[in-house]
């Protein structure tokens, strides 16, 4: 079954952007964007279509969801105090055998964000020159968070790519509709909407 659809520009007015200076707050606000742009694809679809590949090359949109899953736990546990990659993650195994239902694979989603959310939330901007590692590989917790934003943000793109495919004339838009731009920028700078 295929959830109702909003408006085509509902959740740009919910998620205002907010003037800030602080890395940590927008760094929060970049992965709300993408988690939200990627359920938002996820909603159009039928369960099924959660789970099919194009071809033998790529993964189902389910698999991507336990992927990262998997990454968030051992990036976002520990974040400060221990090495990113987990003695306990067996990433090959993302890749195969994904849950069996939308509930299942949600709530490994959330799992994973809340992983997320849950370490970089306590952090101010003072902890960004912290040293942590992935990997035994030296990174600044700054250059951690943007190695996380890069990925999550391509494997969101990947996700929003298949729905867009499998819903085709029936997908309803996640950002500006076509030939909408103008409209979109008017109501942008009357402080209607925002930009993300």
């Amino acid at each position: 079954m295929i959830v109702s659809h909003r408006s085509e520009f509902e959740d740009n007015e919910n998620m205002a952007l907010q003037f800030t200076t602080s890395y940590i707050d927008d760094a929060l606000a970049v992965f709300r964007y993408y988690k939200k742009l990627s359920e938002r694809a996820m909603e159009q679809l039928q369960d099924a279509q959660l789970f099919e590949v194009l071809d033998g090359e790529m993964n189902s949109i389910a698999i991507i969801v336990k992927h990262m899953a998997g990454n968030m736990r051992s990036r976002w546990t520990d974040f400060l105090t221990s090495d990113g990659e987990k003695p306990d993650r067996n990433r090959d195994t993302e890749f195969t055998d994904p849950p069996a239902t939308r509930a299942a694979l949600m709530e490994l989603w959330e799992q994973g964000w809340n992983c997320l959310f849950g370490a970089l939330e306590p952090l101010s901007d003072a902890d960004l020159a912290r040293t942590i590692t992935i990997r035994g590989e030296r990174h600044s917790a700054m250059q951690a968070i943007n190695r996380q934003v890069a990925h999550y943000s391509y494997h969101c793109g990947q996700i929003v790519f298949l729905a867009k495919h499998f819903r085709s004339e029936q997908w309803k838009t996640l950002s500006v509709p076509r030939g909408k731009s103008t409209d979109f920028t008017k109501r942008v700078v009357a402080g209607e909407l925002s930009q993300r």
